[in-house]
């Protein structure tokens, strides 16, 4: 992720889903248009998922938290949970590699025993494009060179349940995705320009805004705001919605400290859609995103605080609360990414040296997670997903038209709740999220 100084298509036809099926609404005529991307700008709920599944009030969901970490790839997390507990998530297999570039064996996954990196890993637009190499998903050695690892080994490098045993406990409770992907294979803010309004709007790198009414694009927050819905974003340092010129102009107030969240939590008066944001500096040892080379022991603790302050909210009977990551930060994934819908007519803006493509597939696999009294019990999804399912979860939720064509073809995710009868109405015990002594002192140094 860039890191801003504290003052501050062809559109595809096939299909998005995983040949591995899933999906317990089954596969109807609105799933085929929305596969098909049929569904344009301005699509309402009801028009795109049908009228028998639940929409607006029919969903008892008052409350939407949203916690958008940094930089993981599933594989880096979660390439592990099917032997540790969880059979139906996908398996990082055992014969995968990357070729490595200074001519020696083939590079295989490997049980990474350092938690703060050498250096970051490549996850520009051009570099995960290499990373990709047309599906291969054999490039994240090469384009993760460094003076600190001159094979590019780290790309590989994985956890388990030994080194994030709250991560893991989570993904094994509540409803998680296996195929739930970055919206466009580039770095940060693209990815979460998605998250809130269905688009990067052209741009594939970490820009920001060149004067006043720059970035005056809609977003959720436009539309909750004439529906009426309340919102806030909870920030540590600068929150990253404050580009967009809406945000800046007309809702600053909406922007309020982190510690807001945890007294709004126990007080009950969370607003009904809530971004939780966690940046943090640019110290290995104290940084709270997760964004390498930071330890991910301190941003697990950090979450399993947000998460705990939701399960013993007055509010937890009627919420939900998304945990993802913005994109995979140039760790190695298995699965190459499917076609997407394309947002709009915008071309990617591409400068010298940048790698041609269209904003027509997703972005490398990253984790998620559903926590909810609804949240279906110890379950995966196999279903295609990006931000823009959030996105359209909210739509749905509120009665909400879509940004672009990329939401109103999303699928809202509601396959991972159970509405009728919640399984977690009385929240779990999860593991706690401890921070090792000596991985701690190995990222101070």
């Amino acid at each position: 992720m860039f890191r801003w100084p504290l003052v501050l298509l062809v559109v595809a036809t096939v299909t998005a889903c995983s040949d591995r099926g899933g999906g317990s609404n089954g596969f109807d005529s609105k799933t085929a248009d929305r596969l098909a991307c049929q569904f344009k700008s301005g699509a309402l709920p009801g028009e795109t998922i049908g009228a028998e599944v639940p929409h607006g009030s029919q969903i008892p969901i008052d409350h939407v938290v949203v916690l958008m970490q940094e930089n993981r790839s599933f594989d880096h997390y979660f390439g592990q949970l099917h032997t540790f507990g969880q059979e139906g998530a996908e398996a990082e297999p055992a014969d995968v590699s990357n070729p490595d570039p200074l001519g020696g064996p083939p590079i295989t996954p490997f049980h990474q025993e350092r938690y703060c990196e050498v250096a970051d890993l490549d996850h520009s637009w051009t570099g995960t494009h290499w990373s990709w190499d047309g599906g291969k998903m054999d490039g994240f050695t090469t384009a993760n060179v460094d003076p600190g690892d001159p094979s590019g080994s780290r790309a590989l490098g994985y956890y388990n349940q030994e080194d994030l045993p709250f991560y893991y406990d989570l993904y094994n409770t509540f409803a998680i995705g296996d195929r739930y992907f970055a919206s466009v294979m580039g770095p940060t803010y693209p990815n979460r320009f998605y998250l809130i309004a269905g688009t990067s709007f052209g741009h594939i790198t970490n820009d920001l805004p060149n004067g006043p009414a720059e970035f005056s694009q809609t977003t959720i927050f436009n539309l909750l705001d004439q529906a009426g819905v309340s919102w806030r974003v909870y920030q540590v340092q600068f929150a990253w919605v404050l580009l967009f010129e809406y945000v800046r102009d007309h809702d600053r107030a909406n922007v309020v400290p982190i510690d807001q969240y945890f007294s709004d939590a126990q007080a009950g008066t969370l607003p009904q859609v809530s971004i939780i944001d966690l940046e943090f500096d640019d110290v290995p040892d104290r940084e709270l995103d997760e964004h390498p080379p930071s330890n991910p022991q301190i941003g697990e603790a950090y979450v399993a605080r947000a998460i705990g302050a939701l399960t013993a909210s007055p509010l937890w009977d009627s919420s939900v609360l998304f945990l993802t990551y913005d994109e995979h930060g140039g760790y190695y994934d298995h699965v190459p990414p499917p076609p997407a819908c394309a947002p709009d007519a915008i071309p990617p803006l591409l400068e010298a040296g940048d790698v041609p493509a269209s904003f027509d597939r997703y972005g490398i696999r990253v984790p998620l997670a559903v926590v909810s009294p609804f949240a279906r019990r110890h379950f995966v999804s196999h279903t295609a997903y990006d931000h823009t399912s959030i996105l359209r979860f909210i739509e749905n939720r509120f009665d909400l038209p879509a940004l672009t064509g990329r939401d109103a073809n999303a699928d809202p995710m509601l396959e991972l709740f159970d509405f009728a009868s919640p399984p977690f109405r009385v929240p779990p015990a999860l593991a706690e999220a401890s921070v090792d002594a000596a991985h701690f002192e190995q990222c101070a140094q």
